[in-house]
């Protein structure tokens, strides 16, 4: 069964294939035709939604929910819904008030939408459990403290390292609370999921993050749960200092080379997961693009300590065949490698991409490349940083966003060179790749070009 070799894998064992995990989050809801603010409000359409990619997708690991605004919107923080995509913090309660949130604070079951999550993963347990191993995740302690503190957490870590300490410590008190109540409702997998760790240093890592994740997988281990740490961008300067914190796996997004870092994680006998590209091959390639991804995957990596899975949590609109055709070449990896000897993928070329001529720009232009800032936390983040900088400087610079759900968009990227998510680029130069600045440094980059 899917549940036992995903468990196989997880210890380390040889198994006979890979195991494939679909973050179908909002996407689920696109089977049974429900909106994304539908499918995680109401448990019944949620749970309809879950089974149903229990069935068409035959998942081996499958997660119960991805959002990572359900401890923020508990925690204080107005959240912006959209229909396709989960929704995204609008406000900072910490954002002027330098202070730690009290150990009342702290969700219990009864709060926000936990009731609802909890409601689904023991009726999932009953449904799916014997066969599908269920993932609960949990917003892991830098992106709750970012949702908290907003982008003034990035200069806190250089202006009050015990403040942010402090927050992080309250956050990993969130982290054990939701991985105690997650446990309890029958979940296999308890993920830690924190997109803005790719946008740190390692030695920011080292300082901040190392005993707060460390604390968090011993604690799903002494739970009799496995860990899972999810990262977005391109976290392969972090890989190495990921990796003491000991988890049981680490997922990765389309930014990384999964064969490079998987010569670490192999190192220390932890799984690597991913990263089959969201956009340019789920949302808008062909079914044969997606089954060479995966088969591609497998070539480079191997099967042992591998788990298939897309990058990141799935975009709403992903062909439902997409997705099925990844299914298939996990579970019939020969014959699909056979069906694709010739076959050599799309080709964006078409698209005539004009660009600006930078040389003779009235004023400075910052063009920010996203995967969607909104549904990307770091490219929210970083966004979110060009906003405040052009509000405050209204008109200084002009500001573009260019995201890379929309094809024109991925060949604009390959013709100027991009090559991670998100960045920023001031007059068709790169400035900050996977790394997001504070307003000031933004400021001080932006006037050097007037």
């Amino acid at each position: 069964m899917g549940k036992e070799l995903l468990i196989r894998t997880l210890n380390n064992e040889k198994v006979e294939r890979a195991p494939w995990v679909p973050f179908a989050g909002v996407h689920a809801g696109k089977l049974k035709g429900y909106s994304a603010e539908e499918v995680l409000k109401d448990p019944n359409k949620l749970l309809e939604s879950l089974l149903e990619v229990n069935k068409y997708y035959q998942p081996d690991g499958q997660p119960v929910l991805f959002d990572l605004q359900v401890e923020a919107e508990i925690l204080g923080c107005d959240l912006k819904w959209d229909k396709v995509s989960p929704p995204t913090v609008s406000s900072h309660p910490l954002a002027l008030e330098k202070s730690i949130p009290c150990v009342c604070k702290i969700p219990q079951k009864t709060d926000g939408r936990l009731p609802i999550i909890l409601d689904v993963m023991n009726r999932m347990k009953k449904a799916v459990g014997e066969h599908t191993a269920l993932y609960g995740l949990i917003t892991g302690p830098f992106t709750l403290a970012s949702h908290l503190r907003g982008t003034e957490i990035f200069m806190d870590m250089y202006d009050d390292e015990e403040y942010v300490k402090e927050l992080l410590a309250f956050c990993v008190k969130v982290g054990k609370a939701l991985t105690d109540y997650y446990v309890e409702a029958g979940m296999d997998v308890i993920s830690f999921v924190d997109p803005l760790v790719s946008q740190i240093s390692p030695d920011h890592f080292e300082n901040f993050l190392s005993v707060p994740y460390t604390e968090l997988f011993e604690y799903c281990t002494n739970k009799g749960v496995y860990s899972s740490f999810f990262v977005c961008g391109d976290a392969t300067k972090n890989m190495e200092v990921m990796c003491k914190t000991n988890p049981d796996c680490i997922s990765v997004d389309e930014n990384v080379d999964i064969a490079k870092v998987k010569e670490i994680t192999d190192k220390y006998k932890i799984v690597i997961g991913g990263n089959i590209q969201l956009t340019i091959t789920m949302l808008h390639g062909s079914q044969q693009d997606n089954m060479k991804s995966v088969i591609d995957i497998i070539d480079n990596c191997g099967t042992q300590n591998l788990i298939i899975s897309p990058g990141c949590d799935m975009p709403y609109d992903c062909p439902i065949e997409n997705v099925i055709a990844c299914s298939q070449a996990v579970r019939d990896y020969d014959n699909t490698k056979k069906a694709l000897e010739n076959y050599t993928g799309q080709d964006f070329s078409k698209f005539d991409i004009k660009l600006p001529d930078y040389n003779n720009l009235s004023k400075p232009l910052v063009e920010v490349f996203t995967l969607d800032s909104a549904t990307c936390a770091a490219c929210s983040y970083m966004m979110n940083v060009s906003n405040e900088v052009k509000n405050e400087n209204n008109d200084l610079f002009d500001l573009q966003e260019y995201k890379f759900t929309i094809k024109e968009n991925i060949a604009r990227c390959k013709e100027l060179g991009v090559k991670h998510l998100p960045s920023l680029y001031i007059n068709g130069k790169i400035k900050y790749s996977s790394i997001i600045p504070s307003k000031k440094e933004l400021l001080d980059e932006i006037k050097k070009h007037i």
